[in-house]
């Protein structure tokens, strides 16, 4: 095998390990910790906290460590996160949910870095074109991450099997259910009795213990990286702290980026409706608690298996493509998510929306990400960081107005939003194809040659 594929592989699986465990954990935060609002309060917190890290922590944090070590101390941040749930409080879930926000922007902007170096270093090794081993390597890892969700949720539910089900719910509840909902009532009377503290514990074990794992395998066996930013030492001495810290409002300048900002926006914003919208307004009001974590399997695998069929169909299709393919299949949803009432009686059908969310949800992670490293390619640590920044604002205002608008109003947003998101990067694709849109020179960032990217490996 060869060595670029291998770290892509370590990445990929690390990244599975450690979001089996915080993507089940996320899941539960509310339905678990409810009292005082707890749960909820910890997920604002994280995202918060990821608003902040975004903005000051990727560029100097990678700039002094490497990829590979940005990626170790961040991953621990979530292991972090694992432990304070083992004694639920305010003194513990608030402080390890700062840590995790604070490690995840980072943790996000190193391995979308890597990825994109080692992609290039591959294509120029092989002949190939940068950008097409760049979108091939994002499908690989997204292939295995995706996966995650799956076992996250599956894990979650085998240890939950011990929980009594819920009888019929009453039809007059239903009414309320799908578009309808406005003041959620059904979420918590549909809601099923707690699991006791042994089966939280026997959980918490598993997700820590996926996540030490996660922490083992990046550290042990991924292989340090650099990239043409930091072949000369003279360079990177000329490159001052403020300057570097500043690094990702500097890119800004950028009209390209300020073009793209929609596109993460967006990205949060589609997340938070399936994850807390659509699994609370359809899928809980109407089928019960007990199914989220199925719904949610189908969303995962189907985001997986696409996600790597996109990598790999993206040089014979493009990029264009691929965006209208997934606009498509989003305001299909959306509509239908208006018209339709939800029932019991059509288990298939909560599926399959689940099916045809996450296959969009692909085309956003794959090609969003490939298009950052590949346009900003001098810039990525700040260019990626931007993209987690502007996605972090998607969830916070998605989860914000989440207590108050009807579904209804949330799914009209939607699709506001994505109808801007894809005029701004239709903008892009124009002034790139006629050559009007020119990279920015970082001031501190000399550019250089071509195929210049080197490896230490």
């Amino acid at each position: 095998m060869e060595s670029s594929l291998k770290n892509v592989l370590v990445v990929s699986f690390g990244f599975l390990l450690l979001f089996t465990a915080f993507g089940g954990l996320q899941n539960l935060q509310s339905s678990l910790y409810r009292e005082e609002g707890l749960g909820v309060a910890a997920l604002s917190t994280i995202y918060g906290a990821v608003l902040v890290s975004s903005m000051f922590l990727p560029s100097v944090l990678i700039k002094k460590l490497g990829c590979k070590w940005s990626i170790v101390i961040s991953m621990c941040c979530y292991v972090a996160f694992s432990l304070g749930n083992f004694y639920a409080s305010w003194y513990t879930l608030i402080p390890t949910s700062i840590m995790l926000g604070l490690g995840a922007a980072p943790l996000w902007s190193a391995h979308c870095t890597y990825l994109t170096i080692v992609g290039n270093t591959r294509a120029e090794e092989a002949g190939k074109i940068g950008k097409n081993v760049v979108n091939q390597y994002f499908g690989i890892f997204f292939l295995v991450f995706q996966s995650s969700g799956v076992w996250g949720n599956l894990i979650s539910s085998l240890v939950f099997g011990q929980k009594p089900t819920q009888g019929a719910i009453p039809e007059e509840n239903l009414l309320s259910c799908g578009a309808s909902d406005c003041l959620m009532a059904t979420a918590s009377t549909n809601s099923t009795q707690s699991p006791s503290q042994e089966l939280i514990y026997t959980l918490l074990g598993i997700y820590t213990g996926s996540g030490v794992l996660a922490v083992l395998l990046v550290a042990t066996f991924l292989q340090p990286i650099k990239d043409v930013q930091e072949k000369s030492k003279g360079e990177e001495k000329s490159s001052s702290f403020w300057s570097t810290l500043l690094s990702t409002f500097k890119l800004l300048r950028d009209k390209r980026l300020c073009l793209l900002v929609l596109l993460p926006v967006y990205s949060g914003f589609q997340q938070a409706f399936l994850s807390g919208d659509y699994t609370r307004s359809y899928v809980t009001c109407a089928l019960g608690i007990q199914f989220v974590g199925y719904v949610m399997i189908c969303f995962s695998a189907t985001n997986a298996l696409c996600s790597v069929l996109y990598g790999k169909i993206s040089q014979y299709t493009g990029r264009i493509a691929l965006y209208m393919l997934g606009t498509g299949i989003h305001v299909s949803c959306v509509i239908a998510l208006l018209l339709w009432k939800p029932h019991p009686h059509q288990l298939a059908v909560f599926f399959v929306f689940s099916g045809l969310w996450g296959m969009a949800d692909a085309v956003w992670q794959t090609q969003n990400n490939a298009l950052y490293g590949v346009l900003f390619e001098k810039n990525k640590e700040a260019a990626f960081a931007n993209y987690r920044l502007w996605e972090a604002v998607g969830f916070v205002i998605a989860f914000g107005y989440s207590t108050f608008l009807c579904i209804y109003v949330k799914l009209y947003i939607l699709l506001g939003v994505l109808s801007l998101t894809m005029v701004a990067y239709g903008i892009v694709e124009y002034l790139e194809s006629k050559n009007l849109a020119q990279p920015l020179a970082m001031e501190e960032t000399k550019p250089a040659e071509e195929g210049e990217i080197q490896t230490k490996l």
